[in-house]
């Protein structure tokens, strides 16, 4: 096993240096850190020209030793008198996790990737780079007790994909599965640059969709609270007017109506909201049953402008996650399985199964994707090319930034069809109801001609 020597300072800001076995420099890292010490540089040891041994140990190394003996009592000591902290722990699947509740967003994982992936690359050792965040997360003290039990599963000899899984909503299984392949191939600082990459992506059209709704959501929020305030305001003044002038004359059929209506909301007015609420709160709990998924998710492939939001959102996350995962090194077979469980619409899962079912069986992934209706032929004949040249991975990334583009100009053709069909509906609402009014104001005049 290879010597290391190293110069650090102890818990008390005395020096200290000796020589140890260590596997790796990174291995050499995490012992000295496990006691206590504060590493500032840890070199391998030279061997001599005539017997290929290490040279020899430096004269303080037994005192060195003795103060790491002493170091590692002290930290023990210190963690025994610390007064337990209030986070309840519990054991899952073997994992010792922590109950956070409400943790960390998708936008603080994403930061998080990007900067471990900026620490690891610049050649700081797995343990310092998550000290380095941890030290960043004073804001955010429940991110920080999470960084803190993955940083001690590290340096107690774990990897950094174990320490992950103990967290499953926050690291989903993309995630660990490639910082996996990423400790296995060597490859880590490039995985958590793609999968900051990735992150980064994703919230972007997130954003984007979300600020493409605000509009029609004000548009609608504004109908609602316009027919709400003539309902119960302006119709019951103009029902007082009938009464009086008409005497007990029949109304036209569109006023019963709207003042059949106004009468609802005055007089039942928790009614008509409960009714309201009720029934978005109903269609919310039919998308949860595995009807009404079906039913959303063919509503969503089928309605004009929605679908192609839809599809090629899920296709651009298809490609882009299944790239990302084959060029992390993840076999092709768990890449497709990990895929399927990020995706969110019913007909894609099945299709992806069906993918996966296919490869198994040893049949190309292309000729599966090419029965299925929701792969648009371009995806499969690009696959298709990918397969055979082999370069499926960079295929699958090229297809994800296409669709990208094709879901912002979607996202845009969506928006500015909603846009208008937002205002018909207001117009159309309010326009029948001021008619409806204004029809038994016509019979008035006429009778008053008479």
């Amino acid at each position: 096993m290879p010597v290391y020597q190293f110069t650090a300072t102890d818990q008390n800001g005395d020096p200290q240096q000796g020589t140890f076995e260590a596997p790796n420099e990174e291995q050499a890292y995490a012992q000295l850190a496990q006691y206590g010490l504060t590493v500032s540089k840890v070199l391998p040891m030279q061997e001599t020209p005539l017997t290929g041994s290490p040279a020899p140990a430096s004269p303080v190394e037994p005192e060195a030793k003795e103060s790491v003996k002493k170091s590692k009592k002290k930290v023990k000591a210190e963690k025994a008198l610390k007064p337990a902290k209030s986070k309840k722990k519990k054991k899952n699947g073997g994992i010792l996790a922590i109950e956070l509740g409400g943790g960390p967003n998708s936008e603080d994982i994403s930061i998080f990737t990007r900067q471990m992936s900026t620490l690891v690359h610049a050649g700081l050792p797995l343990l310092r780079s998550l000290e380095v965040m941890i030290k960043q997360q004073d804001k955010k003290p429940k991110f920080k007790a999470m960084l803190e039990d993955i940083s001690e599963k590290v340096s107690s000899g774990g990897n950094l994909s174990d320490g992950l899984a103990g967290y499953p909503k926050v690291f989903d299984n993309l995630y660990v599965n490639m910082v996996k392949a990423g400790e296995a191939g060597g490859v880590l600082e490039l995985v958590l640059d793609r999968l900051a990459q990735f992150q980064e992506k994703n919230i972007r059209t997130i954003k984007k969709v979300k600020s493409a709704m605000i509009y029609p959501s004000v548009i609608m929020f504004v109908a609602v609270g316009i027919v709400t305030l003539l309902m119960m305001v302006v119709v019951p003044q103009f029902q007082t007017i009938f009464e009086q002038m008409l005497r007990g004359a029949p109304l036209p059929g569109p006023t019963q109506i709207v003042i059949g209506i106004s009468e609802l909301f005055s007089t039942h007015p928790i009614l008509v909201l409960g009714g309201m609420g009720g029934t978005v709160g109903g269609l919310f709990l039919f998308k949860k049953t595995k009807p009404g998924a079906k039913v959303f998710d063919w509503l969503g492939l089928n309605v004009p402008a929605v679908k192609d939001v839809v599809g090629k959102s899920n296709i651009s996350r298809i490609t882009r996650t299944f790239g990302t995962l084959l060029s992390s090194g993840v076999p092709i077979l768990q890449a497709i399985q990990i895929t399927r469980d990020t995706l969110s619409n019913g007909l894609f899962i099945n299709a992806m199964s069906k993918v996966h079912d296919s490869v198994r069986d040893g049949e190309a992934m292309a000729v599966q994707m090419e029965r299925e209706t929701v792969f648009p032929s371009m995806v499969t004949s690009m696959v298709e090319i990918g397969e055979e040249t082999g370069e499926l991975p960079a295929m699958l990334n090229r297809i994800a930034d296409n669709y990208d583009e094709d879901v912002d100009n979607a996202v845009a053709g969506m928006t500015s069809l909603i846009e208008p069909v937002m205002i018909v509906f207001l117009a159309v609402a309010v326009g029948f109801i001021v008619i409806a009014l204004f029809l038994p104001i016509v019979a008035i005049i006429e009778t008053i001609g008479k």
